[in-house]
């Protein structure tokens, strides 16, 4: 398969630059894989689409405030974006500056410092946070890295905007973006229509906006992201299944969490890869947003939606003006 297969064409305007406020206002396209039909809704509605008994699986991860300036003891200023988690305390980063060596430590605040710990690959390094609590100082002296297509600065809207209600195991550097249209409202009434949540971990690193390079779908590689699959949600699935009822994978971290290795709990790190042709054994039903052209995320959809679908589908919200990508409109794909 050509990557080139998986294009289209988006106008720079329907680049969500900021939220839909409240967030369950965002627009809801609802395919229907059966018989191939497409409706349109908002979020708020869509307890409508799913039936008591049904499972939305979230992705809990938090959005760290990854991006940091510093200064070498020279004195020279230093630009540092967290992109891969290990441990709250070590992960892999981009550094910008002169002179990274390894052993360097980049003074970040009176409290908080980055040590170069080894070099990886160009301007990648594996670092180590000094100070009492890493998250607590990369809330302090951090900004959020919200996706390099807004091509504009962190505001005060993407503290609380570019983070899922229900965010709480600090570790991504990236949202999954589908659970940001769940406000506390919606959960109140799909909790009221009887349907189940559960919950995984997946620390979305920044190798979720990695253009694919490879000419051809299947030579590409995905970075490997860590994930929690935890026993409870695991006996959820099977009881959801047992009930004849769906399980609704809320975004592709938990598609790729879930499929990964499927109806197991496991801590540990996944680089699955899924384009058209996979089998998919846990997820009956997805939501998700509108993706890049010619990206990975949009090489999953298409698995599970068919690709000739998926792409009409886009065609068709790129007519009527969805909007696209991190802080655009989402779709329900039954």
């Amino acid at each position: 398969m050509k990557v080139s297969e998986f294009d289209y064409e988006l106008p720079e305007e329907l680049i969500a630059k900021y939220p839909a406020v409240p967030r369950h206002s965002a627009r809801l396209m609802v395919l229907n894989r059966k018989d191939q039909s497409v409706k349109h809704d908002t979020f708020i509605n869509l307890p409508k689409y799913l039936n008591e008994g049904d499972l939305l699986v979230f992705n809990d991860t938090k959005v760290l405030p990854a991006r940091l300036y510093g200064r070498k003891p020279t004195g020279g200023k230093v630009e540092l974006l967290l992109t891969d988690y290990h441990k709250p305390d070590e992960w892999d980063a981009l550094l910008k500056g002169k002179g990274i060596k390894e052993g360097l430590e980049i003074k970040v605040g009176p409290d908080f410092s980055v040590k170069v710990l080894k070099h990886l690959e160009g301007g990648k390094f594996r670092v180590k946070l000094l100070g009492d609590d890493p998250a607590a100082l990369l809330d302090r002296y951090g900004k959020i890295p919200i996706p390099p297509y807004l091509r504009r600065e962190e505001e005060p809207i993407d503290r609380e905007y570019y983070q899922t209600v229900f965010a709480r195991e600090k570790g991504a550097v990236a949202a999954p973006t589908a659970s940001l249209h769940f406000s506390n409202e919606l959960l109140d009434e799909l909790r009221k229509k009887g349907i189940e949540t559960a919950f995984i971990t997946l620390h979305v690193s920044y190798g979720t906006f990695k253009p694919v390079k490879t000419e051809k779908v299947e030579e590409h590689r995905v970075d490997p992201e860590f994930v929690r699959v935890p026993k409870e949600t695991v006996q959820k699935i099977l009881e959801t299944k047992e009930r004849g009822r769906r399980v609704v994978a809320v975004g592709t971290t938990v598609v790729r969490a879930l499929e990964t290795k499927p109806y197991e709990p496991f801590e540990g790190w996944t680089d699955l890869f899924i384009y058209p042709g996979f089998k998919f054994k846990v997820v009956d039903a997805l939501i998700t947003n509108f993706h890049l052209p010619r990206s990975s995320l949009l090489f999953l959809v298409a698995a599970f939606a068919g690709k000739e679908f998926i792409l009409s589908a886009y065609r068709e919200a790129v007519k009527r003006r969805y909007r696209f990508y991190s802080y655009g409109d989402g779709m329900l794909i039954l």
